[in-house]
C-alpha cells in the first residue's frame, strides 16, 4: 500500500470539509437555495480578494479568466505591455496576439522579478498602452513580483493593470483595492484548496470602462453578461453547481482562519522548505525573490531532475513538479499554499532526500528535515 501526498502548485491537496461538500447531492442552479449559496460565496471571494468589486466565477481553468481579462479590456489593434519572465507571463502574451492585440514585451531574466521603474519607462515611452498584464506568483520559477510597486506606477498613467494571482490568491498577501490593482484573475486549485474547474475574475471601475468600450468578439467570457447575472444573484450560464458550493465551504474555512494567519502560514512553509533546500546543498533557483507558495531549486549536477520526479512520485507517493519549458529536468519545485501542512513539508523533504541519497548524491542524510524543523520550532 501507498499512501499519496501531493505538494504540486496546482493542483493542491483538498481539506476532507471540501470532499465532502462535493458529496452532497447536486441541486439545480434557478432556484434560491443555489442563489443563497452563490450569493455568500462571492461575498467571501471578495474578502479574499480584498475588494469590494464584483469577483465573477468562470467555468474554466485559471487561463479562462486570463482569456477572459484579454478579451474584455482590449480590441484588436490595441496595445498591451506583458511582464514576462516565466511560463505564465508568456501565456498572457499568448492569449493577446491570438485576439490581434500588439504586445510589448517586458522580458525578465527567469527567478527574477521585474524592476517596476522599467514598467514606469515603458509606460512613459508608449502612452498607447492600454493595459499591463503582469504575474503576482510565477509559479514556474518560484518568484513573486512586487504587485504593490507596479500597481503605484500604472495607477499614475491611463492604462490598466491586470495581475495573474492565479498561484497566488489566498497564499500571498494581494490587496486589491488598496494598492490599486484594477483586474485581478485567479483559479479554484490553488491557494483555495479545490480541485481545478473555477476561473474568478474581478474589475475595478477604471477597467470597467474599458470592458464596455472593448469592441473584441464576446460572448461565454462577456463580463458583461456575467455583471447582468451577478446584479441578479445568479450566473449567464449554467453554473459549476457544485464546486461553486465547494468553493463556499473553502471560503468559510479561511475565514475562520484569517488571512493574516493563512499568510503567516504559508511564510513559514516557505522559509522551512527554502532552510532545507539549502542545508541539502540545493541552490534556489529564485533567492531574492522566492514566492512564499511554491520553492524552485535547482537540480543538482549530475542528477536526473525528471528521474528524480517520477521517483518520488511513482515508487513512494509523494509528488512535486519539475521544471517547465527551458527548465525541465533542471529545477525542482515544492508547494507550500492551500491545505499543505508542516507535516506534509516534512514527508516531502524526507521523501526527496531518500531518493537524492539512491540517485548518489552526496549530503548529510537528515539535513534537511532538520533544517526545516527548526523553522517550525521557532
Amino acid at each position: 500500500m501507498k499512501k499519496e501526498y501531493l505538494l504540486t502548485p496546482g493542483p493542491t491537496p483538498l481539506p476532507p470539509q471540501i470532499s465532502l461538500a462535493m458529496a452532497r447531492p447536486i441541486i439545480h442552479h434557478r432556484t434560491p437555495q443555489f442563489q443563497e449559496i452563490l450569493k455568500e460565496a462571492s461575498l467571501g471571494l471578495k474578502w479574499v480578494f480584498q475588494t469590494v468589486n464584483n469577483v465573477y466565477m468562470i467555468s474554466s481553468s485559471g487561463t479562462g479568466a486570463m482569456e477572459a481579462a484579454v478579451i474584455n479590456l482590449l480590441s484588436g489593434g490595441d496595445t498591451a505591455l506583458v511582464v514576462q519572465g516565466g511560463k505564465f507571463g508568456e501565456r498572457w502574451t499568448e492569449i493577446a496576439k491570438a485576439y490581434g492585440i500588439n504586445v510589448e514585451v517586458l522580458d525578465v531574466e527567469w527567478g527574477k522579478a521585474v524592476n517596476p521603474a522599467e514598467i514606469g519607462k515603458r509606460l512613459k515611452a508608449n502612452p498607447q498602452i492600454k493595459a499591463v498584464f503582469a504575474t503576482l506568483c510565477e509559479t514556474s520559477t518560484g518568484v513573486d513580483n512586487d504587485i504593490q510597486a507596479i500597481a503605484a506606477v500604472v495607477k499614475e498613467t491611463s492604462a490598466v493593470l491586470a495581475v495573474d494571482a492565479i498561484s497566488g490568491l489566498g497564499a500571498v498577501d494581494l490587496k486589491t483595492d488598496a494598492w490599486g490593482v484594477d483586474v485581478v484573475v485567479a483559479g479554484s486549485q490553488k491557494g483555495l484548496m479545490l480541485p481545478p474547474g473555477l476561473g474568478f475574475i474581478c474589475v475595478s471601475p477604471k477597467a470597467w470602462k474599458l470592458v464596455e468600450a472593448s469592441k473584441s468578439s464576446r460572448y461565454y467570457l462577456d463580463l458583461r453578461k456575467a455583471k447582468k447575472a451577478l446584479d441578479k444573484n445568479d450566473t449567464p450560464f449554467t453554473s459549476s453547481i457544485t464546486l461553486i458550493i465547494a468553493l463556499n465551504e473553502a471560503l468559510k474555512i479561511m475565514q475562520q482562519d484569517g488571512l493574516e494567519n493563512i499568510f503567516r502560514r504559508h511564510k513559514i512553509m516557505a522559509d522551512a522548505t527554502r532552510a532545507a533546500m539549502l542545508a541539502l546543498g540545493l541552490e534556489l533557483f529564485a533567492p531574492t525573490a522566492s514566492s512564499d507558495g511554491v520553492t524552485a531549486a535547482k537540480v543538482p549536477a549530475g542528477i536526473d531532475g525528471e528521474k528524480l520526479v517520477k521517483t518520488m512520485r511513482d515508487t513512494y507517493g509523494v509528488t512535486i513538479a519539475g521544471g517547465q519549458a527551458e527548465l525541465q529536468g533542471k529545477v525542482i519545485r515544492i508547494a507550500h499554499m492551500g491545505f499543505i501542512t508542516e507535516s506534509d513539508i516534512i514527508m516531502g523533504l524526507s521523501c526527496l532526500e531518500k531518493v537524492l541519497t539512491l540517485m548518489g548524491y552526496k549530503f548529510t542524510l537528515g539535513a534537511g528535515v532538520k533544517a526545516a524543523e527548526e523553522v517550525f520550532l521557532k
